[in-house]
Formats: C-alpha cells, sequence, structure tokens
C-alpha cells in the first residue's frame, strides 16, 4: 500500500503550467529545503509548476525531517530495511508522479526531477524504471544506487544532468563519474556532468545556472 506525500507547490508566474520540476529532498530535510530555489527558477520558467514532496518517513529526533530510506551508516539500520525503505518510497514516488500528471493535465515529457543528495538517489532510481521517461533528472550531489541492476531493469533513458561540488564531504565528488559511467554503460545517450569547484555538500550558483541551461534546452522548458 502506497503512503500520500505532502507537497509544498509554487506556482507558475505565468499562470499557465506547462511543464512542472518536482523537487526531491535530501535526507533530514523536508520538501520546503527545496522549493525556495523556485523563487529563482520561477523568472526563467515562467511556465513551470514547482513541487515539493515531504519523504514518507519521519526521522527519529529530527523534527521535521524526513527520509525516503533508511541509510545504514547513518542511523545504523540494516542493508535489508534500508532495500525495503527504498523499493516501498519508490512505490510512494511513482503514485505521486502519476498522480500529478493526471491532476495537472500533463505528460511524462513534461516533467522534471530535481534531486539533491538522497532525492538524486530516489531520481536515478526511479525514474529509468517508469513506463515513459520524463523530460530530465537533474541529480545534485548524490549516486546511483544499485549500478549493477540498471541495464537488466531499465525502461527508459531521459536524460541526466549530474552535479557535485568538489569538496562534498558527505558524498564523495567521485560519485559523479562512477554514476556517468554506469549510465553510459547501461545504453545512456544524454549524460551530462557539472563540477562546481570549492563546494560543499549544496547547491552553488555555477551549479544552478547549468541545471536552468539543462532545463530549458534538454527538457524544453
Amino acid at each position: 500500500m502506497t503512503r500520500v506525500l505532502t507537497a509544498g507547490r509554487k506556482e507558475p508566474v505565468s499562470g499557465e503550467t506547462r511543464s512542472v520540476v518536482v523537487f526531491l529532498h535530501g535526507y533530514g530535510a523536508n520538501g520546503a529545503d527545496l522549493l525556495g530555489l523556485a523563487d529563482v527558477l520561477g523568472e526563467h520558467l515562467p511556465d513551470t509548476l514547482f513541487v515539493a514532496p515531504d519523504a514518507p518517513e519521519t526521522i527519529a529526533g529530527l523534527p521535521n525531517g524526513y527520509q525516503w530510506f533508511p541509510i545504514p551508516w547513518l542511523d545504523g539500520s540494516s542493508e535489508e530495511e534500508a532495500e525495503r525503505g527504498l523499493r516501498a518510497a519508490s512505490d510512494d514516488l511513482n503514485a505521486f508522479l502519476d498522480a500529478l500528471l493526471v491532476d495537472e493535465d500533463l505528460l511524462p515529457e513534461q516533467m522534471v526531477l530535481f534531486g539533491f543528495s538522497q532525492g538524486t538517489m530516489i531520481s536515478l532510481h526511479v525514474a529509468p524504471r517508469r513506463e515513459d521517461p520524463v523530460a530530465g533528472i537533474v541529480a545534485f550531489s548524490g549516486r546511483l544506487l544499485s549500478p549493477e541492476s540498471l541495464a537488466d531493469e531499465t525502461r527508459v533513458r531521459p536524460p541526466v544532468l549530474l552535479v557535485h561540488g568538489d569538496a562534498d564531504d558527505v558524498v564523495p565528488v567521485q560519485s559523479l563519474p562512477a554514476a556517468a559511467e554506469a549510465l553510459q554503460e547501461a545504453g545512456w545517450q544524454d549524460v551530462f556532468a557539472h563540477i562546481m569547484k570549492g563546494t560543499a555538500h549544496g547547491i552553488a550558483p555555477d551549479g544552478l545556472s547549468v541545471a536552468l541551461a539543462f532545463m530549458r534546452d534538454k527538457c524544453g522548458l
């Protein structure tokens, strides 16, 4: 049984919805953590609705903090619990995306997944396994989960932009080339990358500019 995700939203500047960007936050954060980016991006994407769901699971001791799935090296959970959590969260997110497309009368190719950290991990896990490709995946400061199963489980190959800070002490920057190589080995044609110089675990202005250009160019936004 899927869990219904609660989401914040920022309406299109133009008042007309022609596309949607779904922000997927990192471990211990919430949807509001990324929704502020809509204030910057919305000026350049006037027909875009921005939506930011909270992940389905709360975290003990972290008020207003959520996780998509447990992370063993952070919370002491088992690999089995993490895998079970990833499967459940994938179902939750797929149901959320499907309902969003219906509610807004949009097609999958009018939707971008914009992930940060754990949000990137679930974006890169869910999108390739969906029936229809989304317009693109913007993947900040995360890594590709289960690269060994990607080729066998992939159904679609949407464009991917990988962005990472070279001073990231949470998710190593080496995760970017590892993800790019795995995607290309699994048949991806459109994989792009940008390294944010001197940036830790976060989103720097240059990375956001590259993400905006990617969304406008590759995704027709």
